[in-house]
């Protein structure tokens, strides 16, 4: 393998000793070119192309360099209905495929080049046979010639704005004759517009001029240094575009140098580094031009390697989720720190920003992965072999998912979602797949579901034997209900939605979680009521029907069950989801984004356009996140007045009595915790506002505990302290 380091655009200064001691087994050979002296232009949209409206499939072959084109038309670009931003006027259809041809006399000028495709509603790229780029249409592959647009988008350029640009390694070009290739589609057919305008632009290391002058509107990469956010840098093999499947090889590296410290991009890669598999991810995101990474640690063999990064469980398989749609960047990041508030695990993230092949692609949140992991969810795997006794028992992780990204369902529920409904619930095994299951365990997993499920459906359901209790856990139940319903989760319970069965040597219950994808939560969707701050998500089959299983309607006609919940929500309220409290959070975590946004909103120009499903569009990072926080507040308060069942004993009554003291308030390093009486069971979190623990003892014993922490970064604090089974909750302030 040869990697190679072209990062042009930006001033990046790379840790040749530290690379050359990683690869030395593989021989990598690494180059460090010089960065850009100016830019221009090899295809304009006013070029001669070569194009075809189709009305059958077109040959795969047409996007390699040596596809005879001599029977498809020819005509100016700028292809479209005619609308004043066309110069070549085509016939109502759903898709146009373009071509055109281009020379580099001299690749070693060459450092990177961007491809600026303005269009309506979505396209695919190829250069040389590869696809580059695409946005808003989902398949895999070539999409067909009658394949439509996933959603409406409008073309820019007639309206004074710059077309989306990507930015590539220059090694996929080649010296001599390359060819460009865009297909074109349309939401569909009768459409009132479709608009194709692209270009493509070179950086050059040198003075010379060979090819023509950027257009007006064209902007170069801005010089990307250096962040208080960590910094990752990902190098595919020769540069290659990252596909759909397989992972593809490369290298990552990862500058982090402390928590409040600066990150340089010429650090060493002091946090991690190595090689890695990488591929997209994701199933509507797809369609967004800013895409979602999952890689594979590896080492040097090219095998699984588990590692850790940001004090994160050890694993091989990560993910680069890309916050697109989500213009506040944290809604994911908020939602699983919530998780952690209510003591059940959600993933882990850190916000970092990435360089790809020399191009900056803006802020990501590192995100473990779902697995049966320590750590995670779970620690005993189910091999295969193991088919009778405690083994056959768990752990297992299934999911309620869409089927587009390869999922399949195992099984469907014998119980409707709701009476009258013509769908119903599929479940998918995640962990272990399908194809990783005996027959035996796949039977005993669908065996036990649909027993907690006939259980929780049946004329006993409220007796403690008979009923659904001996099958779950109900406080991973409540807490996956409240962040749902906090976030008004428009795909909670029925997309993105986990459960896991642990081995009975553990317990043997089903647990709900964990918590998944929540960007499209807090007010962010314009489709089935998922702005609205009021109703319950759970009862989402009234406005837009869907799979929502009959769980979580089920689950409130106990009057046990809903106390429960009242009291966790008040236990909630009156802590670290008190308002003043999760609107702290947000303005901590936009401030520590405040830099780094800047660059992120230069990089995807979004916030003045809708990008599919804004419900609100602000104009401006702090507007997006105000937004955020009077959505929250208003759903709060609905929630407030809303939460069903009651609760007599909060059990706050030595909090509320002051009898918990923590002191010195600020403080500076030592903090003291009085109890005011002695205890026997307790244990006790320090968790910063991004949900981190910072310090944690499990074992708190008499009347009292002190603590030596010299190191924390200033800040504000939540002492979280269980006692004799009651929670507590107590806000300090480091200096």
């Amino acid at each position: 393998m040869a990697f190679n380091h072209p990062f042009s655009g930006a001033s990046i200064i790379l840790s040749k000793r530290l690379l050359l001691a990683l690869f030395a087994p593989l021989f990598v050979c690494l180059s460090i070119k010089s960065q850009v002296n100016h830019w221009e232009t090899v295809v304009y949209d006013t070029d001669t192309w070569r194009y075809l409206v189709p009305n059958s499939a077109v040959n795969p072959e047409w996007i390699n360099l040596n596809f005879n084109d001599a029977d498809w038309l020819e005509g100016q670009g700028g292809f479209g209905y005619g609308d004043d931003d066309d110069n070549t006027e085509i016939n109502n259809t759903v898709s146009c495929y373009q071509r055109i041809s281009f020379n580099i006399s001299d690749l070693s000028e060459i450092e990177s080049f961007i491809l600026n495709v303005d269009y309506d509603d979505a396209f695919v790229a190829y250069l040389n046979g590869v696809e580059i780029s695409r946005a808003n249409i989902v398949t895999t592959g070539q999409p067909s010639f009658n394949s439509t647009a996933n959603g409406n988008h409008e073309a820019v350029l007639y309206q004074g704005g710059t077309p989306e640009n990507y930015q590539f390694d220059a090694s996929i070009l080649t010296e001599g004759e390359n060819v460009l290739c865009v297909q074109v589609h349309n939401v569909q057919q009768n459409s009132s517009d479709l608009t194709c305008r692209t270009f493509l632009s070179i950086g050059i290391n040198n003075t010379s001029e060979n090819y023509g002058p950027t257009p007006s509107w064209f902007e170069a990469p801005f010089v990307f240094e250096s962040s208080n956010l960590p910094i990752i840098i990902i190098e595919t093999e020769n540069g290659a575009p990252i596909p759909d499947d397989p992972k593809i090889n490369g290298f990552i590296g990862v500058i982090y140098n402390g928590e409040g410290e600066r990150n340089y991009l010429s650090d060493s890669f002091n946090e991690h580094s190595g090689p890695i598999g990488i591929s997209k991810r994701g199933s509507s995101s797809q369609m967004f031009p800013k895409k979602q990474w999952a890689f594979e640690t590896r080492d040097n063999q090219g095998a699984p390697y588990d590692v850790t990064m940001f004090n994160m469980a050890w694993d091989n398989d990560w993910v680069l989720y890309a916050p697109y749609s989500d213009k506040s960047l944290i809604r994911n990041v908020l939602a699983y720190q919530m998780g952690w508030d209510l003591g059940v695990y959600a993933p882990r993230t850190k916000l970092v920003e990435v360089v790809l092949n020399g191009s900056y692609e803006g802020v990501y949140v590192l995100t473990e992965k779902i697995k049966r992991k320590d750590g995670k969810v779970g620690s005993n795997d189910v091999e295969i072999e193991e088919n009778e006794g405690n083994d056959i028992t768990g752990d297992y992780i299934l999911k309620l998912d869409k089927t587009t990204s390869g999922g399949v369902v195992a099984w469907y529920s014998p119980v409707p979602p709701y009476a009258g409904a013509n769908q119903a619930v599929g479940f998918q095994y995640h962990d272990p797949k399908f194809d990783e299951l005996s027959v035996f365990q796949k039977n005993y997993i669908q065996d036990y579901i649909t027993n907690f499920e006939n259980a929780l459906n049946g004329p006993n359901f409220l007796d403690p034997n008979l009923g659904y209790k001996p099958y779950i856990d109900i406080n991973s139940f409540i807490a996956f209900f409240l962040v749902n319903e906090i976030s008004k989760n428009v795909d909670g319970y029925r997309i993105s939605s986990f459960l896991h069965k642990l081995r009975t040597s553990e317990g043997g219950l089903i647990h709900a979680g964990p918590l998944w994808d929540f960007n499209l939560a807090f007010g962010n969707a314009d489709y089935c009521q998922g702005a609205y701050v009021s109703n319950w998500q759970m009862d989402f089959y009234q406005w837009c029907g869907g799979k929502v299983p009959f769980w979580w309607n089920k689950l409130t006609q106990d009057p046990a069950y809903t106390n429960d919940l009242h009291c966790k929500w008040l236990e909630m309220r009156q802590g670290v989801w008190h308002t003043d409290s999760l609107m702290q959070r947000i303005d901590s975590l936009a401030l520590y984004l405040n830099e780094a946004q800047q660059r992120n909103f230069q990089r995807w120009d979004i916030l003045n356009n809708y990008v599919w499903p804004n419900q609100y569009i602000g104009g401006s990072f702090s507007a997006e996140i105000n937004y955020l926080k009077n959505w929250i507040t208003t759903r709060i308060t609905w929630m407030d007045n809303n939460m069903p069942g009651s609760c007599s004993d909060l059990g706050n009554t030595h909090l509320e009595q002051g009898i918990i003291k923590v002191y010195p308030n600020p403080c500076i390093g030592d903090i003291n915790i009085s109890f005011g009486t002695h205890i026997n069971d307790g244990s006790f979190r320090l968790v910063n506002l991004h949900g981190q623990c910072v310090y944690e003892d499990k074992k708190l014993y008499g009347a009292g505990l002190k603590i030596h922490l010299n190191d924390l970064s200033p800040g504000l604090y939540n002492c979280q302290m269980i006692i004799d089974g009651k929670f507590y909750n107590k806000k300090i302030m480091f200096e």
